[in-house]
């Protein structure tokens, strides 16, 4: 019973979720063939979806697309392992955290798009530049959310280390990195939004081959179909790599649910 309840829920979020993405691509459509926004502005549905297609099979689209995801992941996977690393560090410490707290304060709220001016002058308007701030802006989530599970790891835990005489690092390893899982995963999980994100832009400001080239050239040009289907894709790209990473995490976390 509690199963057959699971699965009627799930398939009533689905058909919910298909009915409001329904709803808006029939107002999309009716804005654009009503003659409520410009069509040089706001193109139908269908002729976003021939864009699309015709991209994606004469390969410019494919080829900006696979540019974007690996920039995207690259950098996520470079965001992860040093926030991770830093937060570790950092969390598995009171005084550490102590002294560098109110310095990650000063730098965290800092936008990755202000930073690329400063990039830009290291690393030229090259790939480097547009990887090194997509690490950047995507490196905070990460971090933050393992320093918060390191920094409450639950008392008895610590009774536990100290009765077993765990080192620094074996505590780290054994205990508190495993115990702020859950809080990584989450922190991951945002940090790849945002690593997109700063890709995107990156990649317009830098000039590099990318969808965020993409759109640009096809704003500049007036083109607002093939504009649409581009954003469309990075739409679809985000979706597609949350829910991946939503079922690793549900996987990595499944003695939470049993």
């Amino acid at each position: 019973m509690k199963r057959l309840y699971k699965t009627l829920s799930t398939l009533a979020s689905v058909s919910g979720s298909l009915l409001v993405l329904g709803a808006f691509i029939a107002l999309w459509w009716a804005a654009s063939t009503g003659g409520w926004v410009n069509r040089a502005f706001l193109p139908s549905p269908q002729a976003t979806l021939e864009s699309l297609v015709q991209g994606l099979a004469s390969g410019d689209l494919a080829a900006y697309t696979w540019a974007t995801l690996s920039r995207m992941f690259s950098g996520w996977l470079l965001a992860s392992a040093l926030g991770i690393s830093l937060g570790a560090l950092i969390g598995a410490s009171a005084r550490a955290r102590e002294w560098i707290a109110p310095t990650l304060e000063f730098i965290r709220p800092l936008p990755a798009s202000a930073v690329m001016p400063l990039a830009i002058a290291l690393f030229g308007l090259s790939g480097n530049m547009v990887l090194a701030v997509v690490a950047f802006g995507a490196m905070w989530p990460v971090l933050l959310a393992t320093l918060h599970g390191l920094a409450h790891v639950h008392p008895q835990l610590r009774e536990v280390s100290r009765s077993l005489e765990l080192g620094h690092l074996n505590f780290v390893f054994k205990i508190g990195l495993p115990n702020a899982m859950p809080d990584i995963l989450a922190g991951m999980r945002l940090s790849l939004t945002v690593s997109l994100i700063v890709s995107v832009v990156g990649e317009m400001i830098a000039s590099q081959p990318g969808l965020g080239q993409a759109i640009l050239l096809a704003a500049r040009s007036f083109q607002a179909s093939e504009l649409f289907a581009g954003i469309v894709l990075l739409g679809a790209m985000g979706f597609v790599s949350n829910v991946l990473l939503a079922l690793v995490e549900r996987s990595l976390l499944r003695w939470q649910h049993p």
